[in-house]
């Protein structure tokens, strides 16, 4: 079996998705490292996912009209098969890859952390910043976009673990919001 080069792989992830590409992938291994506490998986498996999830949305991989989740699979693959890792890592960092934006419950257990991550990191202070940054000059549609992301996401997670950090993301989305539409007198 080919070893994990953490370092480069995370070089990649850094050089591809810039700042926000890397800062998000260690979000989301704190975020398994939380919710998957007392649940046995693979811990490998979960870090390459996590750090190859969204190669397909970056720059060098990205095509106009192509989800960025089918474009990663077709760029993940590739890279792991150059690599030399073995199919069934392949197929389960793929799985695990193909399905951080869907819900299904036949999903393994690597693939249900790293989706249930994946939905917790739009979540909280942190969901409300990434919705804002994306549309600087609207904030009314960074906070639209927060609101139904608040509504729809907690009812998609899986673990009991998730849905209860959930709970205090939304309550912290709820304050900021509350001091949002006060300090902003409607006018955003």
């Amino acid at each position: 079996m080919t070893a994990i080069d953490k370092d480069e792989i995370a070089r990649l992830t850094e050089e591809y998705g810039g700042n926000w590409g890397i800062n998000h992938t260690r979000r989301l291994l704190h975020l398994v490292d939380h919710i998957g506490e007392d649940i046995a998986y693979d811990a490998d498996v979960v870090w390459l996912a996590a750090h190859l999830h969204d190669w397909g949305a970056y720059k060098p991989w990205a095509q106009d009209g192509v989800d960025h989740v089918q474009r990663s699979l077709q760029v993940v693959e590739t890279f792991l098969t150059e690599q030399g890792y073995p199919e069934e890592m392949q197929s389960k960092v793929l799985e695990c890859i193909g399905g951080h934006h869907s819900s299904h419950s036949k999903m393994s257990t690597e693939a249900i952390l790293l989706r249930d991550a994946d939905v917790l990191d739009f979540l909280g202070v942190v969901g409300i910043l990434r919705d804002i940054s994306k549309n600087p000059k609207d904030l009314r549609k960074g906070y639209e976009t927060t609101k139904k992301r608040r509504e729809r996401l907690p009812k998609t997670l899986f673990l009991e673990s998730s849905k209860e950090l959930a709970e205090t993301r939304i309550r912290q989305m709820d304050k900021f919001l509350a001091i949002f539409e006060i300090d902003s007198f409607g006018c955003f």
